[in-house]
């Protein structure tokens, strides 16, 4: 009897064992263990990063470290820790972010645009993307590659076109280049080849042209008439004479892009830089920006008009004032003049 009664205490022992055992491991598992406000976070996890540093990440997020890392070692996670953006969200227990750190790296939507030089476009990418900014300057000004499209460091931008794509946060500065080179050839799908060929332009005359009419005008319903009249101007062999190309030439002898520019001196028009359409016909050599798609389509099809001459209009801001002769354009320029006379805007 006395055996028995041992006999049993131990087996009441044992399952009592187990079920506090059994709790705390279902508690590791399925009990949340996040503290957070918000309904969502996200950890960005690096490209080589150890099972520290992704502790070191999740810690603001956790309730309880310990039983975070005794689920991810018993999951294996620590030997298989991949890069990217994981989210956790609120009320999360160690399995769920396990799972996720796993398996759910979540795109992020990379954005650019109006960029004026390769320099200023790996800048404003790697605000958004794990790749560095030296990296990618070296990656989208590489000779090698940039020649193999008849371009080089200074219009090479001609081959990004601004939008918002989805990329892992993960991506490299080569995957980077190698997937907008895959959006610039789906950009330029037959039917906008066949736009350009109609024009006599090539795809880089055409971003080039756009990239001056991006520049001369903010109104995206004016960037036709304002492409149409550039396009009159070719085809007469006449300078371009666009203002926005000086402005560019001066930035590239100074070195400073950063620098604004508002009134284009008499001086300026002499200066020697193939940007500069007043000393040199036809298109400069290269984008002087990063143009929209809007200032694209503008190009690829224009407004038909008769126009060669414009100047802003001070009457309506933002939009110019056109005219088909030199005598009608010396008329709308003088309250331009005079205007920024009055404002005493002297560059």
């Amino acid at each position: 009897m006395y055996i028995k009664r041992i006999v049993l205490i131990v087996v009441l022992m044992g399952l009592l064992a187990a079920g506090i055992f059994a709790y705390l491991v279902y508690d590791a598992l399925f009990a949340p263990n996040t503290r957070m406000e918000e309904e969502e976070a996200y950890v960005f996890i690096p490209t080589g990063a150890g099972f520290d540093e992704v502790c070191i990440r999740l810690e603001p997020f956790l309730e309880d470290m310990n039983t975070f890392k005794a689920v991810a070692r018993k999951k294996h996670y620590a030997e298989h820790i991949k890069p990217g953006r994981y989210a956790v969200k609120k009320g999360m227990n160690n399995n769920e972010i396990v799972n996720s750190l796993r398996s759910r790296n979540l795109p992020v939507q990379v954005s650019f645009n109006n960029q004026e030089t390769l320099s200023e476009l790996a800048g404003r990418v790697a605000t958004q993307l794990e790749a560095d900014s030296l990296s990618l300057v070296r990656t989208l000004t590489d000779s090698l590659y940039l020649h193999k499209f008849g371009l080089n460091a200074r219009s090479g931008i001609a081959l990004y076109i601004p939008n918002t794509y989805e990329f892992f946060w993960n991506t490299s500065a080569p995957e980077f280049r190698e997937r907008m080179h895959r959006e610039y050839e789906r950009f330029w799908n037959d039917t906008r080849q066949k736009e350009a060929d109609s024009l006599g332009l090539s795809p880089l005359q055409v971003i080039t042209l756009a990239s001056v009419v991006q520049k001369e005008t903010a109104k995206v319903s004016e960037r036709p008439r304002v492409a149409g009249l550039y396009l009159n101007r070719l085809k007469k062999d006449m300078a371009l004479q666009a203002d926005p190309t000086v402005i560019y030439a001066i930035k590239e002898q100074t070195g400073n892009f950063d620098t604004i520019i508002k009134r284009v001196l008499f001086r300026d028009l002499v200066l020697d830089s193939p940007y500069n359409t007043y000393k040199y016909r036809g298109l400069p050599p290269g984008p002087i920006t990063m143009p929209d798609i809007s200032s694209i389509e503008a190009v690829l099809q224009p407004e038909n008009h008769n126009y060669y001459y414009m100047v802003a209009d001070v009457e309506n801001f933002g939009f110019h004032k056109f005219a088909e002769s030199l005598t009608r354009h010396n008329r709308n320029k003088v309250q331009y003049i005079r205007w920024i006379n009055e404002q005493k805007i002297k560059r």
